[in-house]
């Protein structure tokens, strides 16, 4: 007869073994119990006691007395040898049936097979494909990975590795990431610098400065170094209490020609600003080899700013901007013009503040039908906000020919320079060897805008050539687009330029003294 004693230590055993068993029905729990209720791989024999890391599967071969550096189990039956290696063999055939399915399904294995199968198995090799997706998404999503990321081509590489590997590949520990995989990307990355090393004595480099605040106001001075290979960085410092003087940016730049080497450096690169305009003076005086060049980024920034500021521009430019911030500042006239462009907005950001410019009259041209549908339903005529002078205004804009016929001749004028702007600050291609030829594309196709009526373009044209004299015509630009095959196949009377063959004449002198 059992005594309530007896019940409840009857009850704490089976506590105990629900706790240390897998909610699964494979024959090798019949044989095995977990050690540790927090670790589903560590596995106890019930015939011996041995204790294995592997999980189950381990533990079959251990019972079945199977399998290479597995601890064979003296004391199991031969039922239980019987019955753990019929589990086994059934687990390798599943596997090599889900690999040869997944063979079968593939889209590139399936030029015998009929059209009708080929659909099918494309059919199944997406759905496929999907399932794993979400589970690479979900890791996205549940650790705020940048999107980004995804494009980057180690995690292809990564995605690859791991199809390639196939079933029960084993992830790193955090232990392997900590140690040994990082001591190991510690070491090729450090080869891949010494390769990078080679290619700067063999081409030679470029050293780049950048400026720039912090949120907590600290001013920033980097600097990095650029050669065929790609770019690395070499310093950064902070100069909150320090002026930028031209004399403290020849410094800097100074000690990154000296660590570098100054017969491995062929230029260093900064913006327009006037005290690096003074550190080029310093430098060209002190070596007269290497040169410098202004942000080509920056350069074009101040073309599109100089021709905003033309009153032909200046206008279609603010009447945009007061409408872009009368619709943002309220809601109800965000909501509003949400709802008529379909949830589409008019303000995109762009690299630069002119850009951003250009993008934005852009995307208002795109959505014009739909903006003056906006203004003259009863809806935007309720508001509130509508009825005061800057509402008012806004309608009128949106209402009037005049604006709409500036903003198609602003972009006309706009967009050959914005192509250049994007080419510089993009990294699809090495820049340099195409920038002085598109810019002279660019002027070509402004004047075509401007019906190649001079007086239409001529103030263009010339705040253009005033921002590139000396910067974007330098002998490295003249040199670099003599030497483009893309231009001087197209257009063998480059050669003949006196301005392009000078340029080259004086990149040589400077570039080989010698």
């Amino acid at each position: 007869m059992s005594t309530p004693e007896n019940r409840t230590n009857e009850t704490n055993v089976t506590v105990v073994e629900n706790l240390l068993k897998r909610n699964s029905d494979d024959v090798g729990w019949e044989y095995g119990v977990l050690i540790d209720a927090q670790n589903k791989d560590k596995v106890k024999c019930k015939f011996c006691g041995h204790q294995s890391t592997g999980g189950i599967y381990r533990l079959k071969q251990h019972v079945a007395n199977v399998g290479k550096n597995v601890k064979k189990c003296r004391e199991s039956t031969q039922e239980a040898k019987e019955k753990c290696k019929k589990s086994l063999d059934e687990s390798k055939r599943r596997g090599r049936k889900r690999l040869s399915w997944t063979r079968a399904i593939d889209p590139k294995a399936t030029k015998t097979k009929s059209l009708k199968q080929q659909k099918l198995n494309k059919e199944l090799w997406k759905e496929r494909t999907r399932e794993v997706q979400k589970y690479i998404a979900r890791w996205v999503y549940t650790h705020a990975i940048p999107f980004n990321a995804c494009d980057n081509d180690e995690f292809k590489q990564m995605c690859e590795a791991i199809g390639q590997f196939g079933a029960r590949f084993q992830p790193p520990s955090q232990r392997d990431l900590r140690e040994t995989l990082l001591e190991e990307e510690y070491a090729r990355t450090k080869s891949l610098l010494e390769e990078r090393d080679a290619e700067k004595m063999k081409s030679g480099c470029s050293i780049m400065t950048d400026a720039w605040s912090d949120r907590k106001r600290r001013s920033i001075m980097n600097l990095c170094t650029n050669c065929a290979e790609g770019s690395s960085f070499i310093s950064s410092k902070e100069m909150s209490d320090v002026s930028h003087t031209s004399e403290v940016i020849f410094e800097l730049a100074g000690k990154a020609i000296e660590e570098l080497g100054p017969d491995d450096v062929v230029q260093v690169v900064t913006d327009n600003a006037s005290n690096n305009m003074g550190a080029k003076k310093l430098l060209v005086e002190k070596r007269p080899h290497i040169f410098w060049t202004s942000c080509a980024t920056h350069t074009i920034n101040l073309m599109l700013q100089g021709i905003g500021s033309l009153t032909k521009f200046k206008k279609v430019i603010y009447q945009s901007k007061a409408f872009t911030i009368f619709v943002y500042g309220h809601t109800r006239t965000l909501e509003c013009m949400r709802h008529f462009t379909e949830g589409k907005e008019i303000i995109r950001p762009g690299v630069t503040r002119f850009a951003s410019a250009f993008l934005t009259l852009n995307s208002m041209l795109e959505k014009k039908n739909q903006l003056k549908q906006m203004v003259v339903h009863s809806r935007w005529d309720q508001l509130k906000d509508v009825k005061t002078k800057k509402g008012k205004d806004a309608t009128t804009t949106i209402l009037s020919p005049a604006f709409w016929k500036d903003v198609k001749i602003c972009l006309s004028v706009f967009e050959p320079l914005f192509k250049v702007l994007r080419l510089v600050d993009g990294d699809v291609k090495p820049s340099m060897g195409f920038l002085f030829g598109e810019l002279i594309k660019a002027k070509r196709e402004i004047k075509e805008a401007c019906g190649n009526v001079e007086s239409r373009y001529k103030e263009i044209i010339a705040v253009i050539d005033k921002k590139m004299k000396g910067i974007l015509d330098s002998p490295l630009h003249l040199t670099t687009y003599l030497l483009n095959p893309y231009y001087s196949y197209a257009n063998q009377a480059i050669f003949d330029d006196p301005t392009i063959t000078v340029g080259f004449i004086n990149y040589v002198e400077v570039f080989l003294p010698s």
